[in-house]
C-alpha cells in the first residue's frame, strides 16, 4: 500500500487539506471512505481476516503556534471518529501531525519509545495524551535509526530539522509494525520527507468485474452521409425481422433479442467499436527534466555545509519550477489536440 499526505501552509491565500493515493492492490480492498473536515480523511479496507478491518486516518494537524480553540477542535474531530471504530479493527493514524515528541517517554512508557528528536512541544503532548487515551503507539519513537533517517521536516534554510509526521498504531497490532523511518530520497517537491512504515498484515483482495459492455464511435453519426448509412441499415434489417415477427412464433424474450441483435450488428457494421487513446499528458523532454530535479534532490542529501546545501536547494528549486513549467506546457498542448 503507497499512501501520501500533502498541504499547503495556512495563510490568507491557501487552505490545508489531506488526502492519500493507494496502490492497485490496496484500492480493491477498499471498503469506503469519507472526509471528516478539511483536516481529517478517513478509509477502511477489508483483511485477510475475515473479522478484522483495517482503518487508516490521515490527518494534518495545526501548528504549535494556533490558539488552542483551533487544536481542540481538531482532536475532538478526531477523537468522534476514532469512537466509530471497533477497537478489534487495525486502526492506524498517520499524517503531519505537527507535534514534536522528543526522546523523552516519562509518563508515557505505554505510548512511545525513546527514537524521538529533540523535545516535546505542547503539540506534541496532545498527540500523547490522545493516543496514550486510544490505546496507540506512535511508531516513529520505537524503532532505532540515525538522525536523518528520524527528521520528517527540514526548515527552508537548512538549519532546523524536526520530527513531526508520524504514523501510531493500535497498541494490540503493535507487533505487525516491523519499522517506521524517514525515506529521504523522495523526489516530493516538499520541505518534508516520505515517512515510510513497514506493515505485516495483508489486505484481502476484492473480486472486480469486467464490464461486458461495449461502445459504439456515436461521434461518426454527426456526419450526414453515416446517418443515412445507419439509418438505411436498421431500416433494412427490421423489414427483414419484422416478416418473421408476423409469423407469431417467437416469445417476448426471443423478440427482444432479435431486435437486439439487430441494432448491436448495425452499430458494428457502420460504426465500429469506440478505441481509447491514452494521450500522452508527460513528454520525454519533461522526464529529463523530472531526471534532473532528482539528481538535484540527492544533491541537497548529499551536502556536507550549509552553504552546500542553500546552493543545491537554490539549484533544486529552479528545477523543480522547470518541471512544473513543462508539465503545464505538455497538459495544454495534449488538450488542444
Amino acid at each position: 500500500m503507497i499512501l501520501y499526505s500533502g498541504h499547503e501552509e495556512e495563510d490568507a491565500h491557501h487552505t490545508e487539506g489531506v488526502a492519500f493515493m493507494l496502490s492497485h492492490e490496496a484500492q480493491n480492498a477498499l471498503i469506503s471512505w469519507e472526509a471528516a473536515g478539511p483536516r481529517i480523511i478517513y478509509a477502511s479496507f477489508k483483511t485477510k481476516k475475515e473479522n478484522i478491518k483495517l482503518n487508516i486516518i490521515q490527518c494534518y494537524a495545526p501548528t504549535n503556534d494556533k490558539d488552542e480553540e483551533t487544536k481542540e477542535d481538531f482532536y475532538n474531530k478526531l477523537q468522534t471518529l476514532c469512537d466509530k471504530l471497533k477497537e478489534k479493527d487495525m486502526t492506524i493514524l498517520m499524517g503531519d501531525l505537527n507535534a514534536k515528541i522528543g526522546s523523552d517517554n516519562s509518563g508515557y512508557e505505554e505510548v512511545m519509545g525513546r527514537q524521538g528528536l529533540g523535545k516535546m512541544n505542547e503539540n506534541g503532548e496532545m498527540l500523547a495524551d490522545f493516543c496514550a487515551f486510544n490505546n496507540m503507539i506512535i511508531g516513529g519513537s520505537v524503532f532505532p535509526h540515525r538522525r536523518i533517517h528520524k527528521a520528517t521536516w527540514v526548515s527552508p534554510d537548512h538549519r532546523t530539522e524536526n520530527q513531526i509526521d508520524h504514523i501510531c498504531i493500535g497498541r494490540k497490532f503493535r507487533r505487525s509494525m516491523q519499522d517506521v523511518r524517514v525515506q529521504r530520497g523522495a523526489d516530493a517537491a516538499s520541505d518534508h520527507h516520505l515517512v515510510l512504515a513497514r506493515m505485516k498484515m495483508k489486505l484481502k483482495k476484492r473480486e472486480v468485474k469486467k464490464s461486458t459492455r461495449t461502445q459504439y464511435n456515436v461521434d461518426f453519426l454527426k456526419d450526414r452521409l453515416t446517418t443515412e448509412t445507419f439509418r438505411l441499415t436498421v431500416r433494412n434489417k427490421y423489414e427483414a425481422l419484422q416478416d418473421l415477427l408476423d409469423e407469431g412464433n417467437m416469445d417476448i424474450d426471443t423478440q427482444w433479442q432479435q431486435i437486439k441483435e439487430m441494432w448491436t450488428s448495425t452499430c458494428s457494421e457502420v460504426l465500429g467499436k469506440k478505441k481509447y487513446q491514452q494521450k500522452d499528458w508527460i513528454s520525454a523532454d519533461t522526464l529529463n527534466k523530472v531526471q534532473v530535479r532528482k539528481e538535484k534532490k540527492g544533491a541537497i542529501n548529499n551536502s556536507r555545509t550549509r552553504a552546500a546545501k542553500a546552493t543545491a536547494q537554490e539549484e533544486y528549486t529552479e528545477a523543480n519550477r522547470a518541471v512544473k513549467n513543462s508539465v503545464k506546457q505538455t497538459r495544454q498542448t495534449s488538450l488542444k489536440t
